[in-house]
């Protein structure tokens, strides 16, 4: 067994000004990490996981090494936010994968409310429980699936990375098929989809990685976008062959030559894993065309009519 193709793809969303996601894609380790925090905290926690994943991951296998990985972007981002005040109470979700061909299994880590996702004989099954107040509430069969989807605290998460010097992390074994189609994705796409609309939209892209994390991400904004989008996609596939070159999935539009979201080192205190966090790439980390100027044109809007009015009392 090998890994196939893959791709990944990231979008601002249609109401958030900033994108505060990341996604890995360095075989064979996947991963995305929701970011949380001030002004531009959640950017930061997000790019520091992301580099932290990728620098551990690269000699590790099964679900010690995937805990390792995220025990050490844990310290990585909770020292950041104790030396940069700007930063405190920064934190991120992180969901990661770690692929073992020779035993045909992904290892799965996992904090928050981001998702692992696989797509197996046209059936989608959600691998991971999101660690949110609403995921308890229905567990403890106070809510409904339904109402979960309805309520006003379903954003709210009771786990993070880099909030605490320690984490818990959630780490699950799961035994793999070729043909297998694996998804991971930040909570703004399940937020905006439901499960039947995601395996609608992996089964219309017939299987191809690239195809189906651009169609997600449109799907998902053209129900709203009400938070950033972030996807990472990959199969299982036969033989022993050397893994497929990556399938990037652009966001139609995007400038590859620039990075919307790039954050400046901080001036206080500035770390090597600051550093190394700040000059990763677009492919993992960018914001996608069209959510920051939908979102700017809205609050423009808004403070137009409001001039408007109040010149309108006044006159009167």
């Amino acid at each position: 067994m090998r890994i196939g193709r893959w791709a990944g793809d990231t979008d601002t969303g249609r109401r958030r000004l900033r994108n505060e996601d990341a996604f890995v894609c360095e075989p064979p380790l996947f991963a995305v990490a929701d970011g949380m925090g001030g002004a531009r905290a959640g950017e930061i926690a997000a790019r520091l996981t992301a580099a932290a994943l990728e620098e551990v991951g690269v000699e590790t296998k099964g679900e010690q090494g995937v805990t390792a990985m995220i025990v050490e972007a844990n310290r990585r981002v909770w020292e950041r936010a104790l030396a940069d005040p700007a930063t405190a109470g920064m934190g991120t979700t992180v969901t990661a994968a770690l692929v073992d061909t020779d035993s045909g299994t992904v290892a799965i880590g996992h904090v928050g409310d981001s998702r692992a996702y696989r797509m197996r004989g046209g059936s989608l099954e959600q691998l991971t429980t999101d660690h949110s107040l609403v995921a308890e509430l229905v567990s403890s069969g106070v809510l409904t699936p339904e109402e979960a989807e309805r309520h006003p605290q379903r954003s709210a998460i009771t786990r993070a990375l880099g909030t605490e010097p320690t984490v818990e992390v959630e780490v699950l074994t799961i035994d793999c098929e070729p043909g297998d189609l694996y998804l991971l994705c930040s909570d703004g796409l399940p937020t905006m989809l439901a499960d039947g609309a995601i395996a609608a939209t992996l089964e219309a892209a017939e299987g191809d990685p690239a195809v189906a994390a651009e169609a997600l991400v449109v799907a998902a904004n053209q129900q709203g976008g009400e938070d950033n989008i972030t996807v990472v996609l990959f199969e299982l596939a036969e033989g022993d062959a050397p893994a497929a070159e990556p399938a990037r999935a652009d966001t139609p539009g995007s400038d590859p030559g620039s990075d919307p979201t790039s954050v400046e080192p901080a001036q206080t205190a500035p770390t090597q894993e600051a550093a190394e966090a700040s000059e990763v790439d677009l492919r993992k980390h960018g914001a996608g065309p069209g959510g920051r100027l939908t979102a700017i044109a809205s609050i423009v809007a808004v403070l137009v009519i409001g001039a408007l009015a109040l010149y309108w009392g006044i006159s009167k």
